[in-house]
């Protein structure tokens, strides 16, 4: 049974490993210091590769265990799996984030929302922005976007019945 989810073990991995890599560049960047105003707004830009990552791991699935024919609900399974490791990988990778490649940015991000007004003191703003609250966070969003990016990008993936898409009538 464990054989039959390796391709989604390989694929969480590699989107784990992809978004230290994401947040490595941020932190080069200047988002995470010098401009962690835009941080909020580009961060965002993550969701492109990693929609992208989900597609080729489906298509991967799709490929090399169901032999090219892959229904809706074989993938959404695949995708749930895949999303499920994903958000169980996630602590770890804010931990490597939070500890080893940018410990500064929750000191950095609590001091610019206090000084922008979004929190009164930095007791609140440090209540939000920390390990845990981040750790939980990435979770459940893992989870929720992965499922969701799962269910939508079947109906790409998926193999098609044996009715004929194309339903235009040949001009005489």
């Amino acid at each position: 049974m464990i054989e039959t989810y390796t391709i989604e073990g390989k694929w969480a991995i590699l989107l784990s490993l992809m978004s230290l890599l994401w947040v490595a560049l941020e932190k080069l960047a200047g988002l995470h210091g010098e401009y962690i105003d835009y941080h909020l707004y580009l961060t965002n830009l993550f969701a492109i590769p990693a929609i992208w990552v989900m597609v080729l791991a489906l298509k991967d699935k799709k490929k090399n265990v169901f032999g090219g024919q892959m229904s809706y609900r074989q993938g959404l399974i695949s995708g749930i799996i895949l999303s499920v490791l994903i958000s169980l990988m996630s602590p770890l990778t804010q931990w490597i984030t939070s500890n080893l490649i940018t410990p500064d940015y929750f000191p950095n991000v609590i001091k610019r929302s206090v000084e922008l007004g979004y929190y009164k003191t930095t007791a609140e703003a440090a209540a939000n922005f920390n390990y845990k609250n981040y750790a939980v966070q990435g979770a459940i969003g893992a989870l929720i976007m992965g499922i969701l990016t799962t269910a939508i990008a079947m109906f790409f993936v998926r193999t098609k019945s044996g009715r004929s898409v194309n339903h235009r009538v040949a001009p005489h």
